[in-house]
């Protein structure tokens, strides 16, 4: 939420309702661990930021800019306005190459975990987090901007 601009429409309790409601609105999950738990939250949450950005009219996409430095795509303390819908994509383009990068960048920004808590979720060490974000970012801008 905090990449967002300042007149989104939709505020973190709405976000946090939306998602929980999702959750207990699924009659046949079964947790299998804290991991699954949070995989599903922030998937959900992703889902409604998504649902959020078509909703509001994001037909045209703005690429990044060039002046961006890659450390400021997908980071929850940049402050930066994001094409969350570009990230959407690119998310999903990742999961089908590399699911759990996906999946940690999941946790880490969709569902709000740090790093060090992404690392115990996942059965990790923070070292390996912090390398598979390190190598996500480079992905996700490199694929946000068009290139391969």
């Amino acid at each position: 939420m905090r990449r967002e601009r300042r007149d989104h429409t939709l505020q973190p309790t709405a976000l946090v309702h939306e998602a929980y409601l999702r959750l207990i609105g699924e009659q046949d999950v079964r947790w299998e661990d804290r991991g699954h738990f949070f995989g599903v939250a922030a998937r959900a949450m992703r889902q409604i930021l998504v649902d959020h950005a078509r909703k509001r009219g994001a037909a045209k996409r703005k690429m990044l800019r060039g002046d961006q430095h890659l450390s400021q795509i997908v980071d929850p303390s940049s402050g930066q306005s994001l094409d969350l819908l570009a990230l959407h994509e690119a998310l999903d383009e990742m999961a089908d190459l590399d699911p759990r990068q996906a999946e940690i960048v999941e946790l880490r920004y969709f569902g709000g975990l740090t790093e060090a808590e992404v690392a115990a979720v996942k059965k990790l060490s923070p070292v390996t987090i912090r390398r598979e974000i390190a190598a996500a970012r480079f992905w996700l801008g490199r694929r946000m901007k068009g290139l391969r």
